[in-house]
């Protein structure tokens, strides 16, 4: 696949925006793997096959994920780090099911390794600043659930993750929460609400992305205009001007990628006029992002970007049942025999909850992603011009492979 390394979007993965003070909560539960040190693993270079599989897992995600006249946007990559982890405890058909979705014709195994090459060789600078962490936590009570040591030393391997035994009590749901407070630095301040009955783990990834623009916008490139929303409604909006040198276009869109100081860049595309942007986005394939990412042409482009700042949250049992991994949530049927075992019946996973935040002004873009995967024990009920002026959609990606950390849509500018 043809790499044009100066032309291309990173999905944002980042939490970032109030840091935490000195007194902030910590976690009080102990990481069973600190001081740990995980086993050596080879990993797999990012190649044709892993960024191609990938590619139509972000955009298949993102199409199914979709808020119908709502802004979106999820990361890619929190989701598959957070369901990857998970699968490691999966087995037969379940496992099947879980690699079909997450890497297509790519087993578990080699996704693992491609995942742990892919993650480590991801820059990140002072300017440019990406922040990815995993954790597991397991209900302390043996006489109920035993959690395989493999498994957590899998996902130690490839995935630095830390485990945590804890009691599921109110001191667990305020370390969980801390946890994500801390690796999005107050962007998403909590995954749970409470900590279900039947729950016995939570799995979670947190991804956190910070960049200045490698041009920062001046008062004089910052003008007044109008968004088209997608109801047809006018909104005002701030819209920042510059002149960039990437164009994107495709049979039915136009767009720019923006380069952000670092190896990242935000890339978007306008569907043309007459060109709904729910019909744009629900034709989109992975191969055709990439395709249209790989052709960009060097072309001067005065492109015109709205400020924008908001937050999203999906839960995704439906949508990842649909993409084809039913029997992981099926209370009955799921097989999850690799990751422990309970008295109290079959392991299943009962919630993939996923939140992101995003904002995009003058000096550049703070973006955040959680993604919690939790796993119960009984049953449950399921000169070109590109002015962005009306909804669009947008990733923010790594400059060699490509891939989204983040895609979203913009439907609205106005709370």
């Amino acid at each position: 696949m043809n790499r044009i390394k100066k032309a291309v979007c990173i999905l944002v993965l980042g939490l970032i925006a109030l840091n935490l003070t000195a007194c902030a909560p910590k976690v009080q539960a102990a990481d069973l793997m600190a001081g740990i040190t995980g086993n050596k693993v080879q990993g797999k270079a990012a190649d044709d096959r892993f960024i191609g599989n990938t590619a139509d897992f972000s955009l298949e995600l993102f199409k199914r994920s979709v808020a119908e006249k709502e802004n979106s946007l999820v990361s890619p990559l929190s989701v598959l780090l957070a369901l990857a982890m998970t699968a490691n405890g999966a087995d037969s058909e379940t496992l099947a099911e879980m690699e079909a979705v997450l890497g297509k014709d790519i087993s578990l195994e080699d996704l693992n390794e491609y995942l742990y090459t892919y993650v480590k060789h991801l820059p990140s600078e002072k300017n440019s600043r990406l922040s990815i962490a995993n954790s597991i936590w397991f209900r302390d009570d043996e006489n109920r659930f035993t959690v395989e040591r493999d498994f957590l030393q899998k996902n130690a391997d490839y995935y630095n993750a830390a485990a945590y035994k804890a009691p599921f009590d109110n001191q667990t749901l305020k370390d969980i929460n801390t946890w994500v407070q801390e690796k999005t630095e107050n962007m998403i301040d909590k995954i749970l609400d409470e900590i279900n009955e039947d729950a016995v783990m939570y799995l979670i990834n947190a991804i956190l992305f910070e960049a200045e623009w490698q041009q920062v916008y001046n008062k004089a490139n910052i003008r007044e205009g109008e968004f088209t929303a997608v109801d047809g409604d006018k909104e005002q909006a701030e819209f920042m001007y510059s002149e960039e040198n990437i164009y994107l276009e495709s049979d039915q869109a136009a767009g720019f990628i923006k380069p952000y100081a670092g190896n990242y860049s935000f890339a978007a595309l306008l569907p043309s006029e007459g060109i709904a942007i729910e019909d744009f986005i629900q034709g989109l394939t992975g191969d055709e992002f990439m395709h249209i990412l790989d052709s960009a042409e060097n072309t001067a482009v005065n492109a015109g970007l709205p400020k924008f700042s908001y937050a999203y949250t999906i839960q995704m049992n439906e949508v990842l049942k649909d993409m084809g991994m039913p029997l992981a949530f099926s209370a009955k049927d799921a097989d999850f025999s690799r990751l422990g075992r309970s008295s109290r019946g079959n392991l299943f996973i009962g919630e993939v909850l996923h939140k992101t935040f995003i904002q995009v002004d003058e000096r550049g873009t703070k973006a955040g992603a959680v993604t919690k995967v939790e796993i119960r024990d009984e049953a449950y009920y399921e000169v070109k011009n590109v002015v962005l002026d009306r909804p669009f959609i947008y990733a923010i990606i790594d400059n060699d492979s490509k891939l989204p950390l983040f895609i979203g849509s913009v439907m609205q500018i106005a709370d």
